[in-house]
């Protein structure tokens, strides 16, 4: 049985639970060396990105909880240019499971299906791109799973990471 998860948009009535989740072991681990800037980026609604909160509802009847994190960006719009010189017409996703209990339970796939929906949404979409840390063995048979390709390996700041890279004619939806 599918369990019901949606995405909505991040508020900043969701800062205290961002805070939370970037302060979780596995969320840490994941990113060590970022500060989101929650306060400032709630406040922030650029063209060029998407702010999701995952929430999941585990049986008929229970209210939807906030489950995990998306963010979903356009890399050659996005301000900070973190990505560097890329072409137009990709996106980049950003994704975590909040607490470590909802890890291992399906939460995270179905909530990449519903982001991978979501970029390829766009017919100019061409490619999704993801960086996961080097040493982060999961996430790359995760990503693998849904047909990403290893592109390189290489350092975001002080992060050591592999780029991922799903082309929209490798994508199942």
């Amino acid at each position: 049985m599918k369990i019901p998860i949606r995405l909505r948009d991040a508020t900043p009535d969701d800062l205290g639970l961002l805070r939370h989740w970037d302060e979780q072991p596995h969320v840490v681990a994941a990113d060590p060396n970022d500060d989101w800037g929650w306060e400032t980026e709630l406040q922030r609604n650029p063209d060029w990105r998407e702010l999701l909160i995952a929430e999941v509802r585990e049986a008929p009847g229970d209210d939807w909880r906030p489950l995990g994190f998306l963010q979903i960006i356009d890399p050659a719009r996005e301000d900070s240019h973190y990505w560097g010189e890329v072409p137009e017409r990709l996106r980049a996703i950003d994704i975590w499971i909040g607490e470590a209990d909802d890890l291992g339970r399906g939460f995270g796939t179905e909530m990449m299906r519903q982001a991978l929906a979501r970029c390829f949404a766009a017919d100019d979409v061409e490619a999704v791109l993801i960086d996961p840390l080097a040493s982060n063995v999961r996430a790359h048979a995760f990503y693998e799973r849904f047909g990403f390709r290893f592109v390189e390996r290489r350092w975001f700041g002080a992060d050591d990471c592999f780029v991922y890279r799903l082309d929209r004619i490798d994508w199942t939806p």
